[in-house]
């Protein structure tokens, strides 16, 4: 008798867990938490494989949430064109394909042409000011406001900090060598880059390569040293341009489908926040500390290290307030993101004036060769 009921406890026990294994949904082991179910996520991203910074940090995030939850949550990241191409990852997380991504907003900005904003504009903020207006500024708000209609959410992701300019194969001395170069650059760069002759070319990272190789394209702004030199870029063309007017602080996203985070338990949804955070700060740490290295080995490598001339800087100015009045004009949506975008600049812009900008200008005088001194 006692058999029989310890085997029909079993059974009240076990039986829906071996209905909830058999629905996908897995259960973990403590038995008082029976109903207790893991949950299995894919994210696409834009990236190569294992790329440097913008892929490894898509994986780290994976792992650091599957271990912080107990194996609660996994997560299975997928590069691009693994599961879907590199530029439908919006489309794949709006769908369902994908739970998640790891991409940039202004490849969107053909569907939102707001999007923009929250990966970079030209002369805009850098990576820590982004930062603020995202957390502190209402930024994420605003974001997540235009994705809501596609049932997204979106959360920063990480950021390059100020990126380079680009790879060039001919120097730019004046406006009219701009004239008819085809160049990869994309975001509101490419507009701006169109306003003064430039033919812009929308191409994912991994076929920057073989298209400047091959003479598709002439000149290609890809992120900073760490990423281009990983990429191979120097071996393409013999000039290498500063500084990142068109990216000042490139961030990247973490795009969520609303509908599968809301399926989530709270304690899990926090924590996907907070790893979220984390990447976003570790991400631009990494390309701090690596930029540097790269950079030096770039220069022994013989790459030209090349400045824009000060009138075309002057003229991409002018033009990125033209593209920008445009778009105001076309899109309400744009004109209350742009508004809260602009007074958080301006405001933040006049502390690092008298901060930033006039240390990093005593710290240059600074020459740090110092010795021991004698006792």
């Amino acid at each position: 008798m006692f058999k029989n009921l310890l085997f029909k406890t079993g059974l009240a026990i076990w039986l829906p867990l071996l209905v909830l294994t058999g629905c996908g949904e897995e259960s973990v082991e403590d038995v008082p938490n029976q109903m207790k179910k893991i949950y299995t996520w894919k994210m696409v991203t834009t990236w190569p494989k294992n790329f440097p910074g913008l892929g490894t940090i898509a994986n780290e995030l994976a792992e650091n949430i599957e271990t912080m939850s107990g194996g609660q949550l996994k997560i299975k990241v997928y590069a691009a064109g693994e599961l879907v191409p590199a530029m439908q990852v919006f489309d794949a997380v709006k769908g369902g394909a994908a739970e998640m991504g790891h991409s940039a907003s202004y490849y969107w900005k053909g569907k939102i042409p707001a999007a923009q904003f929250f990966t970079s504009l030209p002369f805009g903020m850098n990576a820590q000011e982004t930062n603020a207006w995202f957390y502190y500024g209402g930024g994420i708000e605003l974001w997540h406001e235009i994705y809501k209609p596609f049932g997204l959410l979106a959360y920063p992701g990480g950021n390059t900090g100020v990126q380079m300019a680009g790879w060039f194969k001919k120097e730019i001395n004046s406006l009219n060598d701009l004239q008819g170069l085809k160049m990869r650059i994309p975001g509101m760069g490419a507009e701006v880059m169109s306003e003064l002759g430039v033919v812009p070319v929308q191409l994912p990272g991994g076929e920057v390569f073989s298209s400047m190789q091959s003479g598709a394209i002439d000149a290609a702004d890809w992120v900073g040293p760490y990423n281009d030199e990983a990429f191979g870029l120097h071996k393409t063309a013999p000039y290498y341009y500063m500084t990142g007017w068109q990216e000042p602080g490139a961030a990247v996203e973490f795009i969520v489908n609303e509908k599968a985070f809301k399926q989530l338990p709270e304690h899990l949804q926090k924590m996907v926040e907070v790893a979220f955070e984390a990447a976003n700060a570790r991400m631009l740490a990494l390309y701090t500390a690596e930029n540097k290295q790269s950079l030096h080995s770039l220069i022994n490598k013989g790459v030209n290290i090349k400045k824009f001339p000060d009138d075309v800087i002057a003229a991409m100015q002018t033009a990125n307030k033209k593209v920008i009045a445009r778009l105001l004009a076309e899109d309400e949506q744009t004109q209350k993101i742009f508004k809260s975008y602009r007074d958080f600049l301006l405001k933040v812009r006049d502390y690092h004036d008298l901060t930033e900008f006039d240390y990093y200008n005593n710290r240059r005088a600074m020459d740090w060769e110092i010795q021991p001194a004698n006792e």
